[in-house]
């Protein structure tokens, strides 16, 4: 079962909530990359992104039909013969590891594709700064990297991150009809400044007699 998940925007912004099957399918760097470019970039034929990506139309076509075989891109019917028009499903997806626990594979998989996540951030963040110098003074002051510290439980972090979400569907298309506004990627990360694993939850204290 595919869980979709949907954000109240407008246009909708849709999910996905990833099971197993799905992360094992997705953690692939061909296939990653071709979900990211039809998010990014919208529909293309295994032609087209085999071309951008640098890569071959069969080896294409294979990854797109295992991406759809777990429901995160679908054929548009629009192509043309035998050229089948691709488009991502959703917007985003996420996942819960909490739910692979006694799933080695799926484990294993979401912690390819947390790393692999991270390492495309590194490259678009580098690739920023090798070309903020050409952009205006008013969007490289906005745009670039900052980090706060809070001291949180897990349930606080968990309605924090609810509450950003909330915050940035607020935006999501807010420039939709000015000439000046630019897609932005917009990242959140949250990780423990002390890397030390907490104890587990304090007994309650004895009782008074």
């Amino acid at each position: 079962m595919h869980a979709i998940v949907e954000r109240m925007t407008h246009p909708p912004y849709a999910g996905l909530q990833l099971d197993a099957t799905a992360v094992r399918v997705l953690a692939h760097p061909l296939r990653s990359r071709l979900l990211s470019r039809l998010r990014v970039k919208g529909p293309g034929t295994a032609t087209e992104l085999a071309e951008a990506l640098g890569t071959n139309t069969g080896a294409t076509s294979y990854h797109l039909r295992r991406l759809e075989s777990v429901a995160l891109v679908t054929d548009t019917g629009e192509g043309q013969g035998k050229r089948r028009l691709w488009r991502a499903s959703t917007d985003f997806h996420a996942w819960r590891r909490s739910d692979f626990i006694d799933d080695d594979d799926a484990s294993t998989a979401t912690g390819w594709l947390e790393r692999f996540y991270l390492s495309q951030l590194a490259a678009r963040s580098e690739a920023w700064q090798d070309t903020l110098d050409s952009w205006p003074t008013p969007w490289v002051d906005a745009l670039g990297l900052e980090d706060s510290m809070v001291q949180v439980t897990p349930a606080q972090l968990t309605e924090l991150r609810r509450e950003l979400d909330a915050l940035v569907a607020r935006y999501r298309h807010a420039g939709d009809d000015d000439p000046l506004a630019r897609r932005v990627s917009l990242y959140s990360y949250a990780v423990p400044t002390d890397l030390t694993p907490p104890a587990s939850a304090p007994a309650a204290p004895p009782e008074q007699p």
